[in-house]
């Protein structure tokens, strides 16, 4: 049975996910889907509404940690997992946090700013899925922006949170970066993977599936904030470039 991908094609966390496959050369086929019209399909097929979710063979794997490791097991060639007991801990102890306050760090600070501009997020939030998509999204925007600032409890007061949880953890990054190439030992792991995908939207890479809006069309705030940022930002852009396959 082919691997399926289920998926928004702007979450970070599918983009883990998207490069993983991609790490091992597998092939599958994405299931795009809109935010909020996603809920019964992913809810009947495992109990809760998040993405990403891997179907293969009789298996459905939600959540973005155990679908690595369910790839690793599956797929043992070119694992993203190291055998060696301690560089498994740390790397695992990285993925963890990342995944726990880096990604929803992200996620609050950009989409702050980005749901105020309908015109940009509304392709992005539809991208890969039919085109009237977008159209009915700008109709009801008022509606999903409510439901999202809601859902993610995304405002003023967090926004400030996760950009200082963001400079932290990118600080973080930059110095380990400039002691080794790598996270942990000598070879790309789950842990590097996990950084540079969960903080791609603040460089936008090309191989990402959405269309970004040009730099000078983001919000004043979130210009000179990249700006002030590139250097730390620019270890997960050279990791991104450098280790990021694209998918033939």
């Amino acid at each position: 049975m082919a691997i399926k991908l289920y998926q928004f094609a702007i979450s970070h966390y599918c983009e883990k996910i998207r490069w993983a496959l991609d790490h091992k050369g597998l092939s599958y086929q994405t299931i795009n889907l809109l935010p909020g019209s996603h809920i019964k399909l992913i809810k009947g097929m495992t109990g809760s509404t998040s993405v990403p979710v891997l179907a293969h063979d009789d298996k459905v794997v939600q959540n973005s940690a155990d679908i690595i490791d369910y790839l690793d097991d599956a797929f043992p060639e070119r694992p993203l997992t190291p055998l060696d007991p301690h560089q498994r801990q740390m790397v695992r102890e990285w993925e963890r946090r990342l995944d726990k306050v880096a990604g929803p760090a992200v996620r609050c600070y950009c989409y702050h700013y980005l749901l105020q501009r309908p015109k940009l997020v509304a392709p992005m939030l539809a991208a890969q899925t039919p085109f009237y998509n977008r159209y009915l999204l700008r109709l009801g925007f008022s509606r999903v922006e409510e439901l999202m600032r809601s859902w993610m409890k995304i405002n003023e007061r967090t926004a400030r949170t996760a950009q200082q949880t963001i400079e932290d953890i990118l600080s973080e990054l930059a110095a380990a970066y400039q002691k080794s190439e790598f996270l942990v030992g000598d070879r790309f792991t789950r842990a590097d993977l996990t950084a540079a995908a969960l903080f791609a939207p603040l460089f936008q890479p090309q191989a990402y599936p959405v269309p970004w809006p040009a730099p000078n069309r983001l919000p004043q705030p979130m210009q000179q904030w990249l700006q002030r940022n590139e250097e730390r930002i620019a270890p997960l852009t050279q990791l991104y470039q450098q280790q990021r396959p694209v998918r033939g």
